[in-house]
């Protein structure tokens, strides 16, 4: 009799090391083999189609914990937690286990997570895995569009910044350095670099039902998490309270915000006129054009208006 599928691993071969990697793919089936399904997504319908499969299993009579091993970078985690919580729906969704397999995997480190990819993997079928915690989400949804789950929002220089970095051929922390650093010098005289990342983009922020005086921010930013990579720590606050998500937004030109990047590495707020830094129930960002463009956990999307939002709690696992 086969044994009771209890855990799922989700593995993402967009992922960076999965991609590059292709032999781990091949490593994870065989340690899974008789012990958990393995669902390979490379696609939203595929990740989509795997989170049905999951949900439509019936939960186990005996009240044993149901376990999904997400195999991924940030991105792979918000698109796995925002089609399990589309699949589930009102159900409990399963305890998540955190796999880092892409670039960067800002999420997880905030919440503990050491290890690499095979040894989670290996963890985990193994049963050699802690207490879940219970852990906060944003809810984004698009005015007439998409709704996501993720942990990290930005637009502004967050959007500009991932222009930069994919356009540079992304390679992790090594090249976001390079640009942090190149816009921070940039920023003191106000060269074209800089500005291209840091000048104030047109639009209209609302926070808890209040609009915001100016009409162009050149950062907005919030998440449930503290740093959101490279030790910048500009939502220092993230995840305090799991209902109201650290939201900062400044309207400052290059030359009065670029050479506060010290304050943001120390975990102290921006300053200077229009700034909000606080926590907030609910903002919202309306964009000049239709196409405005956001960051939700590095993957880059356009609309015309964003609400952001407390999202469901998550149970998390990390090793």
């Amino acid at each position: 009799m086969p044994l009771p599928r209890l855990l799922d691993l989700v593995l993402n071969t967009n992922a960076r090391l999965l991609r590059t990697r292709p032999e781990f793919v091949q490593r994870i089936r065989r340690l899974a083999a008789g012990r958990a399904e393995v669902f390979v997504t490379s696609s939203l319908q595929e990740l989509e189609r795997a989170s049905a499969a999951i949900a439509a299993r019936p939960a186990p009579a005996d009240g044993t914990k149901r376990r999904v091993v997400l195999c991924g970078g940030d991105g792979t985690l918000m698109a796995g937690v925002t089609a399990l919580d589309r699949c589930f729906q009102d159900d409990p969704m399963p305890e998540l286990v955190l796999a880092p397999a892409g670039t960067v995997a800002s999420v997880a480190r905030n919440w503990g997570q050491t290890r690499g990819v095979l040894e989670t993997v290996r963890g985990a079928l193994d049963g050699k895995l802690g207490s879940a915690v219970v852990r906060p989400t944003l809810r984004v949804g698009e005015i007439g569009g998409a709704t996501r789950i993720g942990f990290t929002f930005g637009t502004g220089l967050v959007a500009r910044f991932f222009d930069r970095y994919y356009d540079a051929g992304g390679g992790g922390y090594r090249t976001a350095a390079r640009i942090v650093a190149r816009v921070f010098v940039g920023s003191f005289v106000s060269d074209e670099y800089s500005r291209s990342v840091l000048d104030p983009i047109p639009c209209v922020l609302s926070v808890d039902g209040a609009e915001r005086a100016p009409p162009a921010y050149s950062l907005i930013i919030a998440s449930v998490i503290r740093d959101v990579g490279l030790h910048l720590l500009v939502t220092y606050r993230g995840g305090e309270d799991p209902d109201r998500p650290h939201l900062v937004a400044a309207p400052l030109p290059p030359r009065a915000l670029g050479p506060q990047a010290p304050r943001v590495f120390l975990g102290r707020p921006l300053v200077g006129d229009g700034c909000f830094d606080g926590l907030a129930s609910s903002f919202s960002v309306h964009f000049s054009n239709d196409n405005g463009p956001y960051v939700l956990d590095g993957d880059v999307f356009h609309a015309r208006e964003v609400e952001v939002r407390a999202g469901p709690r998550i149970r998390v696992i990390t090793i």
